[in-house]
């Protein structure tokens, strides 16, 4: 068949104005450059099957202008090959819409993606023809006056040439898109990266037998640089797997999908490359031999950061079954998932592949192609077993849990989720006792309805109650953890050479320094009861406020400040660690010992407290009554008695009291004496005790879990 010169082509029962509003612009860029590098590759594949010792050359030529900032803008760019070149047969293939007769399986629908990126792409190709060689031009392009012939190609000529070779030069002018920034940017180096990422299937499979590919980059028409993809640039396959996927189909009854007999076979071909050329482990699937950039399939069995010998993962799929689902717009692959088959099964009645299927059956072959990563999906599932125990979250979170979720991503679903059902909750508590407005006392069926009502709302409070509570204790078990930590010296601030600090990191955990309000602390490591109780965390005595008041008297006699400051030092500068104020009369008074220190050396600490508390306070206060605490871990309880044999063993809990201890009423409390009560307990007493109370909580809520 002849092509008439100066003529626009059209296609038979074609609308093109149709068909370039329907075919969308690729979303990968560099789409157009990647289809005719793809058209190259076949041209010369065709030309090495026809001719022996025939060896293909493929040239990219970038042309770019350089602006007064050093940055580039894109002139154009060529493409030129020695292959069999657009013969007859093979321009008509070229014009035909949809033509199932290519090689590379291609449908012939790349001349499209031409028109979308590009004002116009000029073709030369020089062809065999019956001993001779002649030589077609045409151009590819959208422009309104190809449109209105019902045409994207222009035939310019095809006229007999004196030569004895053939080859197509593609030459791609006037982006369409100046933003597209990806092609101001392009040079021979990136163009590579770009083409070896792509083609890396085909790259590898024909590793041999390649044609000389250069890419040159030029800029005022100079040659500026100058790269070639040859056998040394292609990794090897690494690994290789065959997989099975059965089809798909709707069940009888229409409610579940089943898989048949029937299935198509998969190819996994894995590829280790060093981190610094692949930038994350991916799963892709491909077509005729390219990687498809525009479909999601998830990598599940290994996360997409994870490196393995300094390497990361390319996992490439590539089936016929793939080849035959490629649509026009390349890459928009129609494979359906369970949720969009489920949803219109009455639409399909064949049977078919689900993606969700083809994703877990590939991902399941991944976990087995390396022993490295069937190690990291252990640790991820041991991870995931250690967060759920810090936090107590259920056994089944019901979320999707990806392996490349973070811990923070984790927990962002989970309390997303959680937040989703308590506000379910309180929306169906409300409408309950909205609903009580409108009952009526006297109706006949007042008692039933108002046992529904009653009924519904008893099954949401313990729900709504349940979800506070676990946040509640799982906090608590947090920072026990933490405690255990700080006890142990497990913290880096414990070993970073600098002087011990543990003291002061045990009283900030508990109640933080120079704070007043005991409720926001975890004073409750002591007793539950100290967090309800008004307090503060370590401040002068002098500067200690009550209810808005100072809590030393200001009216102090000249004896009593002779006393304050007899032994060179001012007493109402001491510091108490915490006191805390349950009500009139009474004051707790707790003291932190560096856990390296002997506790019973400082055994008169508290009393001495108490008696300042007793004699300058003012006398709103009205102290008389005191509990000390004395808390450290280096404690020999018969060196506690040889200092005061009034301290008793607490047998069986693990820590000493003395039942009272009279403290001095003096000056103006002169006869009026106070009590003090005093524990000295161990830290690790106290975390014991802590984690016991915490425990049961723990297994209150886990038994529920499973429940």
């Amino acid at each position: 068949m002849k092509f008439e010169d100066y003529t626009h082509i059209s296609g038979d029962g074609v609308y093109y104005e149709g068909v370039i509003r329907d075919i969308k612009r690729s979303k990968t860029s560099l789409q157009p450059v990647y289809e005719a590098f793809t058209n190259s590759l076949e041209a010369v594949k065709i030309k090495e099957n026809l001719k022996k010792d025939f060896k293909g050359k493929i040239e990219i030529k970038i042309f770019s202008i350089q602006n007064t900032d050093q940055s580039f803008t894109f002139s154009k760019l060529q493409i030129s090959d020695n292959g069999i070149g657009f013969d007859d047969k093979e321009f008509k293939r070229f014009n035909t819409y949809k033509d199932f007769t290519k090689g590379f399986k291609n449908l012939g629908s790349g001349r499209i993606q031409y028109a979308h990126y590009f004002d116009t792409t000029k073709i030369k190709s020089k062809y065999q023809d019956n001993g001779s060689y002649r030589e077609r031009e045409f151009f590819v392009s959208k422009k309104d006056d190809y449109l209105k012939n019902n045409s994207i190609i222009f035939h310019k000529s095809d006229v007999k040439i004196d030569d004895d070779s053939s080859g197509t030069v593609l030459t791609f002018e006037g982006l369409l898109d100046p933003t597209r920034n990806i092609y101001h940017t392009l040079n021979d180096v990136n163009l590579k990266d770009a083409f070896i990422k792509r083609y890396i299937q085909y790259f590898c499979l024909n590793k041999n037998s390649l044609p000389e590919i250069t890419i040159e980059h030029y800029v005022f028409n100079d040659l500026e640089n100058k790269s070639t993809i040859s056998e040394s640039d292609i990794p090897e396959i690494d690994n290789t797997a065959n997989v099975k996927v059965n089809y798909s189909k709707i069940s009888d009854d229409a409610k579940t999908i089943i898989e048949t007999e029937n299935f198509e076979n998969f190819t996994i071909n894995s590829y280790k490359l060093d981190k610094s050329f692949l930038k994350q482990n991916d799963l892709k699937l491909t077509s005729k031999h390219e990687v498809i950039e525009n479909f999601e399939i998830n990598l599940l069995s290994l996360s997409k950061d994870e490196v393995i010998d300094n390497s990361h993962f390319l996992f490439l799929v590539s089936s016929d079954y793939l080849d035959d689902k490629d649509t026009n717009e390349r890459g928009e692959f129609d494979i359906l998932t369970n949720e969009i088959f489920s949803n219109y099964a009455n639409i399909f009645n064949d049977e078919v592949i689900i993606l969700d299927l083809l994703e877990n059956k590939l991902n399941s072959s991944i976990y087995h192609l390396y022993p490295q990563i069937e190690k990291i999906q252990e640790k991820h599932q041991l991870d995931l077993k250690n967060l759920k125990e810090m936090f107590l979250l259920p056994e089944d979170l019901e979320i999707e849990i990806s392996i490349n979720d973070s811990d923070k991503k984790i927990l962002e679903k989970f309390y997303t989720a959680e937040a989703k059902k308590k506000a379910e909750l309180d929306s169906n508590l409300k409408n309950s006792i909205e609903r009580l407005n409108h009952l009526d006392t006297t109706s006949d069926d007042y008692s039933n309805i108002l046992d529904e009502e009653i009924d519904r709302i008893v099954k949401v409070i313990p729900q709504q109650n349940k979800v506070e509570l676990t946040h509640y204790v799982a906090r608590r078990k947090l920072v026990l953890e933490l405690f255990s930590l700080i006890l142990n010296s497990k913290l880096s601030v414990q070993n970073d050479g600098s002087r011990n600090n543990d003291e002061a990191l045990l009283h900030n955990l508990i109640f933080q320094q120079n704070t007043t309000s005991p409720d926001k602390s975890d004073l409750w490591i002591i007793n539950e009861d100290f967090i309800y109780f008004q307090g503060i965390s370590e401040s002068k005595l002098s500067e200690i406020k009550f209810k808005g008041e100072n809590i030393i008297r200001e009216d102090l006699s000249e004896e009593e400040n002779k006393f304050i400051t007899s032994i060179g030092e001012n007493r109402l500068h001491k510091r108490p660690d915490i006191l805390l104020f349950p009500q009139e009369e009474k004051c707790i008074i707790i003291e932190f010992k560096n856990p390296t220190v002997s506790v019973s050396d400082h055994l008169n600490q508290i009393n001495n407290y108490a008696t300042l508390l007793r004699n300058f306070s003012i006398p709103e206060m009205k102290l008389t009554t005191f509990y000390g605490y004395l808390i450290g871990e280096k404690i020999e309880p018969n060196d506690v008695r040889a200092y005061d044999a009034d301290f008793k063993n607490a047998y069986n809990f693990d820590y000493l009291f003395r039942p009272s201890k009279t403290i001095a009423g003096m000056f103006s409390n002169e006869g009026k004496d106070g009590t003090l009560y005093t524990e000295v307990v161990k830290y690790s007493t106290l975390l014991e005790r802590a984690k016991n109370r915490n425990n049961i909580f723990i297994k209150k809520l886990t038994k529920e879990n499973f429940d």
